[in-house]
């Protein structure tokens, strides 16, 4: 499986950007995907996930009211939608697709992975 992500960039506080991951190969395996984030000096955290098969999501306490994630099926591609933004968001977003995770939110759990996109918030 091979991810790409894009849509990061420079955005004001208070701005919405909308992040994709578009995946490719042998994409049946996948079960799940999701968004991981590195902010400077920081550790990486997750962020958002979804289940391919039917839609299920999970949000990070951090993010929920602000991120929205989706995915189009047909086009094997996931979204994050990020209203909102605060500096705090600043990062590069990483998105990931596991076969069969026990943790969603563990991203030992992954076994692919995206190149990452930056996302600058300035204040």
């Amino acid at each position: 499986v091979q991810l790409q992500a894009s849509g990061g960039g420079l955005v004001q506080a208070g701005g919405s950007l909308r992040l994709s991951c578009a995946a490719s190969g042998c994409t049946f395996v996948m079960s799940y995907m999701g968004w991981f984030r590195q902010a400077p000096g920081k550790e990486r955290e997750f962020v958002a996930a979804i289940r391919w098969s039917g839609g299920s999501t999970y949000l990070a306490d951090s993010v929920k009211g602000r991120f929205t994630i989706s995915r189009d099926n047909a086009k094997n591609t996931m979204f994050l939608q990020i209203n909102s933004l605060k500096p705090e968001d600043t990062a590069v977003y990483y998105c990931a697709a596991a076969q069969a995770p026990y943790l969603i939110r563990s991203e030992d759990q992954y076994e692919y992975w995206g190149q990452g996109t930056l996302v600058t918030v300035s204040s």
